[in-house]
This record gives C-alpha cells, sequence and structure tokens, in this order.
C-alpha cells in the first residue's frame, strides 16, 4: 500500500474517502483468497474472530489499523502489521484484544508487528485492562530476524510482558486457534489460561520440519503438538474445542466471571451532544494548514452542550485550557488556538504558535487538573514555539520547559488528538507520542514533522546545493527547481498520517466524527486502574 496522500483538495469528503479507502483495503489483510483459505480450513479470520467475541452492538476500538501501510513492499507487504488489535467489550468487561492475522504471511511477526502487539500490551498494562490473545501466528518472519529478535522492544519483550502484568494482577486470556510457534509458544502459556482448538491449533518450540532437521524424529504437527497432545498428554493447554466459535464461547464466559476492578475514580455524568453537529465541524474547519480558524468552533463540537469553563480566558490567548465533559467524562482540554489573537500589550500574536504566556498558563492549568484529579486532552494544530530575539529575552525556553515538565510529569491519563500541524517542539509540548499519552489519533488533516514542509524543503534545497557545489558542480535554476520539487515531495509524503500512522507514532487515522467516541473508550479504560504515583514536577524554574 502506497503511503502517499493524494493531492490536496479543499473538500473534507476527499480525505474522508481516503480514509474510507485506506482502511477497506487494510480490512482484508491478506486478500479474497487468502480468507477463503481460512474459510476452507474452517477458521474465522482475525477481525472475524474479533467481530464474534465482543458484545454485540458493541464498540470496537482499533488500536493500529494502518501499522505498516506502505511498508515492507518487498516483502509483499504486511498490511495492518498483520494483527489486528484495540479495546472492546467481552460479557460487559472492557479489554484488550490481540489476533493475530494469518491472512498475512500466515501471521509471521515482521518488526513492526512486535511494536504494535507491545503498545497493546502496553495499554493493558496503563489501564490495567484484562487482555485476550487470539494465536494464529507462523512466528518471526526470518529474512527479517535481525531486527525483531534481540532488542528491547523486539519479539522477546512481549514475554516479559507476559510475566509483569501477571504480577500486577491483569488477566490474561489466549486462543491458540492455528499455528503457535518456537518462541512465540510462550505467549499463551504465559497467560493465565490457555485454550486450543481441536485440528486447527498447534503449539510446540519446533515444528516437524525442525524436528526431523535437528534430532531425526518422524513426527507431524499434529502429534507434536495439537490440541489432543496438550490437553490429554503434555497439560500444556487448559482445554480444546470444536470451532472457532466454541473456543470463542468459552472466553466470553471466562469473562463473565470475572469480578469487578478498583476504578480510578474519574467523574462522569449523563452524557449531552455538542451544541455543533460533528458535520457541522467539518465544514467549519478548514484543511488548508494555513488559513486561521477559531478552535473554540471545533471544541463545542466536541464538548458536551458545548459548554466550557476557560482558565485565564484573556491571558496566553494562543492556548485554550479549559474544563468540560466529553460523552459524560470531565476532562481538562489544552488545545491550539490558530486565529491570530491580541495580547494585554495590544501585540498580534500567529494562531498556533507557543508564546510565554500560553506556556506558563497552560503549566499551571496542568497542575490543576492533576489536583483535582481530571483526565487532560490535548488537541494538537501546532506549529511550534516563538521564536525571535524578543522571545528568547522573554524567557521562551523557561516557559516552554515548565509546560513540558509539568505535562510529562502528569499522573492523570493523557490523551491526544492532531487535527493539523504537530510541529517541532510543538509536539512535545501538546503530549506527542513520546509523553506517553493513554491514546493518540490523528485527523486525516493531520501534518508531523520537524517542520513545515515548505520550511523544510527550503532549508534541504539549500543544504543540497550547497553541497553539491563543493564538488564543483554547476546548479541552473532549472536544475534548483528539480531539486525543489523532489525534495518537497519526499517531505511532504512523510507529513502524512498515514506515514506516521504506519510507523505508529499515533494509535490511527480517525474520521472526525469519531473523536468523541475514542475519548470517552480511552477515559473508560484508564478508568479502570486507580491513579498510583502522587504528580510532583520537581524542579522548575520560575
Amino acid at each position: 500500500m502506497n503511503t502517499k496522500q493524494s493531492t490536496p483538495s479543499l473538500n473534507f469528503n476527499s480525505l474522508l474517502d481516503e480514509l474510507k479507502s485506506k482502511y477497506k483495503t487494510v480490512k482484508k489483510g491478506g486478500g479474497e483468497k487468502r480468507i477463503a483459505k481460512e474459510h476452507e480450513k474452517g477458521k474465522l479470520t482475525a477481525r472475524e474472530r474479533i467481530d464474534y467475541l465482543i458484545d454485540e452492538g458493541s464498540d470496537f476500538l482499533e488500536v493500529g489499523a494502518f501499522a505498516a501501510d506502505g511498508m515492507y513492499e518487498e516483502e509483499g507487504g504486511c498490511p495492518s502489521a498483520g494483527v489486528v488489535t484495540g479495546i472492546g467489550y467481552v460479557s460487559g468487561k472492557m479489554c484488550v484484544i490481540v489476533a493475530n492475522d494469518a491472512t498475512v504471511k500466515a501471521g509471521a511477526w515482521f518488526p513492526m508487528t512486535a511494536k504494535k502487539n507491545l503498545r497493546a500490551q502496553e495499554i493493558a498494562m496503563e489501564n490495567r485492562l484484562p487482555i485476550i490473545y487470539l494465536v494464529d501466528s507462523a512466528g518471526v518472519f526470518l529474512p527479517m530476524q535481525n531486527e525483531i529478535f534481540p532488542d528491547k522492544e523486539h519479539f522477546g519483550r512481549q514475554f516479559r510482558n507476559n510475566a509483569k502484568m501477571s504480577s500486577m494482577g491483569i488477566v490474561q486470556v489466549a486462543a491458540i486457534m492455528g499455528s503457535c510457534v518456537a518462541g512465540g509458544a510462550y505467549l499463551p502459556i504465559m497467560s493465565d489460561e490457555a485454550m486450543i482448538v481441536d485440528k486447527t491449533g498447534t503449539i510446540f518450540l519446533a515444528g516437524s520440519y525442525l524436528v526431523r532437521a535437528a534430532i531425526g524424529e518422524q513426527v507431524d504437527n499434529e502429534t507434536l503438538g495439537g490440541a489432543t497432545t496438550h490437553c490429554e498428554i503434555s497439560g500444556v493447554t487448559d482445554n480444546k474445542y470444536d470451532s472457532d466459535q466454541e473456543c470463542l464461547d468459552a472466553i466470553r464466559r471466562i469473562f463473565d466471571k470475572i469480578g469487578a476492578s478498583e476504578k480510578a475514580g474519574f467523574d462522569r455524568k449523563e452524557s449531552k451532544e455538542p451544541a455543533i453537529s460533528a458535520e457541522e465541524m467539518l465544514e467549519k474547519f478548514p484543511i488548508d494548514r494555513v488559513k486561521p480558524y477559531d478552535m473554540m468552533d471545533v471544541l463545542k463540537c466536541l464538548v458536551d452542550g458545548g459548554e466550557l469553563d476557560e482558565y485565564k480566558k484573556d491571558y496566553g490567548k494562543t492556548l485554550i485550557c479549559a474544563t468540560a465533559r466529553i460523552d459524560g467524562w470531565a476532562v481538562g482540554i489544552i488545545a491550539n488556538q490558530r486565529k491570530v489573537v491580541k495580547n494585554a500589550k495590544g501585540e498580534m500574536q500567529m494562531g498556533g504558535v507557543i508564546y510565554s504566556d500560553s506556556a506558563d498558563k497552560a503549566a499551571r492549568f496542568i497542575m490543576n487538573c492533576n489536583q483535582r484529579k481530571i483526565p487532560l486532552v490535548f488537541i494538537q494544530d501546532v506549529s511550534g514555539f516563538m521564536v525571535g530575539s524578543k522571545a528568547e529575552h522573554g524567557g521562551i525556553i523557561k516557559d516552554g520547559a515548565k509546560m513540558v515538565n509539568a505535562m510529562a510529569n502528569s499522573v492523570v491519563p493523557k490523551f491526544t488528538l492532531i487535527i493539523g500541524n504537530s510541529y517541532g517542539a510543538g509536539n512535545y509540548a501538546m503530549c506527542g507520542k513520546a509523553y506517553d499519552p493513554r491514546l493518540i489519533y490523528s485527523w486525516p488533516t493531520a501534518q508531523m514533522a520537524v517542520m513545515s514542509g515548505a520550511s523544510a524543503a527550503k532549508t534541504l534545497l539549500q543544504i543540497k546545493v550547497s553541497s553539491l557545489k563543493k564538488t564543483g558542480k554547476e546548479i541552473s535554476p532549472e536544475d534548483e527547481k528539480a531539486l525543489l520539487e523532489e525534495i518537497t515531495n519526499k517531505y511532504n509524503e512523510e507529513l502524512s498520517p498515514y506515514y506516521a500512522a504506519a510507523r505508529l507514532w499515533v494509535d490511527g487515522v480517525i474520521d472526525p466524527r469519531e473523536s468523541r467516541k475514542v475519548i470517552s473508550m480511552g477515559i473508560a479504560a484508564a478508568d479502570h486502574g486507580p491513579i498510583e504515583e502522587r504528580f510532583n514536577v520537581g524542579v522548575i524554574q520560575t
């Protein structure tokens, strides 16, 4: 799949059509023929298993749908990194679900597969959510074993997480519904309960071919590690089932009897519809990245009743800080104001830029939300911090550091929506991926990079031209123009939200109308785990 975006259009619908098209392709996994082969074996696909497992009519929040998008093309591609992950409800209990997609390279693990599995486990650990593994994988993709095997964030980390989650009291249930090979065999057996589907599920450290090569023993896979072997002889698995459906029904019965978890206690009232409809929000939001707009119009489309209580409304106006409710949940919102505003001195301030007064305000607001146990929602459309001698003399670095310090040390859960620009240190201060948001999603209009495409392309062009001239090459205006176009195209590709989603810099790209659901499910997940740390920002310069 190609990560390049289509030519930008001023019609939001074209971006949403692209999103739908890309997601439709991803949902096919390895394609119709591979899906048909799974059905011929009597197996459901990964997505069919999840659909069967979760409660009827309930939401499933997919995490990493576009992981590995456009990557591994030489190996034939790896849609969704060969695994489907997300948050859903099983027998009324919220949980994380991880399902290997056997239609993609037999469910083999690519480097991004490991990263995505670890992200799913991270969500379970942060939120104290039970996790279900639907195992159907051929193991490590051997041609890329050097990128997946030995490092801290590689394949083996998942077994460390198995052990850690067990010690934390997080329920783990695994179902072996296909192949489960080599090191991957430890994942289900390190879970609380391991079940297996008869005749299609197998689990062993080495398959029949490797056993024959290693020790000369002739044995078939079913005898070596099938359901009968492990349920009646080795005792490795707990129970066997005749079909995927029966196995999934058993998981539902397990979850039906799980006791309630201790809650964090975030405040929730009855949900209200926003004051402005989501469709109207799409009309108000400009997809032209240089066009100013009033962020308050967007917020009123997200919060219950359009009601916000602004903090320091007349100070630091390029950041909106406000408490509100989203789907009934109390939230503290920090959002970049994109319209040009006037400060107390009558000076005009550019929208989307963080000034000293804005950073100072945000730092104090974050502290207040931690004091009151209110989850934080960051809405990014940020060009970065203000630069120049006036800003430097005013202490922009110090005030920016205060904001980053408060945000990084926040103990209430943080959630991030990237709806527009996400450039440079602005990405950091507004809780980018490096600062552990519980969930981070982007709209199709998002752009993430060190700086804007136009600024970066001109800078890179200067470096390239200077380098060529040092070698004695003469650069004509036509050559320079061609170089600029080449650099711009490459950089714009890297700005794409799908490029970010492919690498799990964000958890996904969503239709803006799904924003309330994402935030609400995220806070509901976070409410499963009590806050055990005390908010402490350490040393902050004043």
